[in-house]
């Protein structure tokens, strides 16, 4: 058994726009709302490793792992994976950007499986990151769309 969630939003703004603000793991900290830090361990070519940390939980757990993203600029895809795994046995995301009618459909696939001592099995984890995916990209929706706007200025549109 395993865990698999699919999930995508339009964003009114420029492809461009939109893979650089999400690809630049350094900023995820201000993008996401969940992480604290984003610590850059190694980069090489289109590919970087990085230590994400979370705030804090409700019970005052922080959870860090470290994975490594390698962007695909001209297919505008990226594949993940988490290299320390934490409560996950293993934990792979991948990212789609697709140009549609009204801006970019990003969207987001994970394929994951629990350890036994997890804190939650897989259904629980498809849960809770369904919800959470949701929260998250609703959040950058909305960065990304108020970077677009300020981007083209008065009179000019964002998305051409």
């Amino acid at each position: 058994m395993a865990g698999h969630t699919d999930n995508a939003i339009v964003i009114k703004a420029p492809m461009e726009l939109v893979w650089d603000m999400t690809n630049d793991v350094a900023s995820w900290p201000q993008l996401f709302s969940e992480y604290a830090t984003a610590e850059i361990l190694e980069r090489g070519g289109d590919t970087v490793t990085f230590r994400l940390t979370m705030h804090p939980d409700e019970e005052g757990r922080v959870w860090s792992w470290v994975s490594e993203r390698t962007a695909d600029p001209v297919k505008r895809e990226v594949r993940a994976h988490r290299i320390e795994t934490g409560p996950f046995e293993f934990m792979n995301i991948y990212w789609e950007y697709r140009e549609v009618e009204d801006g970019v459909r990003m969207r987001w696939v994970q394929d994951f499986h629990m350890k036994p001592q997890a804190p939650a099995d897989d259904d629980g984890m498809t849960e809770h990151l369904n919800r959470n995916t949701a929260i998250q990209m609703d959040r950058i929706k909305g960065l990304v769309e108020a970077a677009a706007a300020a981007f083209a200025g008065p009179g000019r549109r964002a998305v051409e």
